[in-house]
């Protein structure tokens, strides 16, 4: 069975920073396409980074140069540095896998507050 577990979140002032991680289990890590979506109050899910396999990485327009995603395969755990956060950061943040065979699993999500 596989599990995401996200941990990291939390209430940070605005220019503050927060690292969320996401532990995988029950899958090939490795092989997989990981990415961190988001959903602020009221608002649709969106993508906020990705990265392959391979380690190329894709972001959101909204936090390039703010917000990094990285993978340590070894640990089987993909992660998100967030500096510089900002109140409209604020939202749920969602890990998320999509495997070789085009399965898709998600995280049970972790809070990000920011406060003004």
């Amino acid at each position: 069975q596989v599990q995401l577990v996200e941990s990291g979140g939390g209430l940070v002032q605005a220019g503050g920073s927060l690292r969320l991680s996401c532990a995988a289990s029950g899958i090939r890590f490795s092989s997989n396409y990981m990415a961190w979506y988001r959903q602020p109050p009221g608002k649709q899910r969106e993508l906020v980074a990705g990265i392959t396999s391979g380690g190329t990485t894709n972001y959101a327009d909204s936090i390039k140069g703010r917000f990094t995603i990285s993978r340590d395969n070894a640990k089987n755990t993909v992660y998100l540095q967030m500096n510089g956060l900002k109140p409209e950061d604020t939202a749920v943040y969602f890990c998320y896998l999509r495997g070789m065979l085009g399965s898709t699993y998600w995280g049970q999500g972790t809070q990000v507050t920011v406060s003004s």
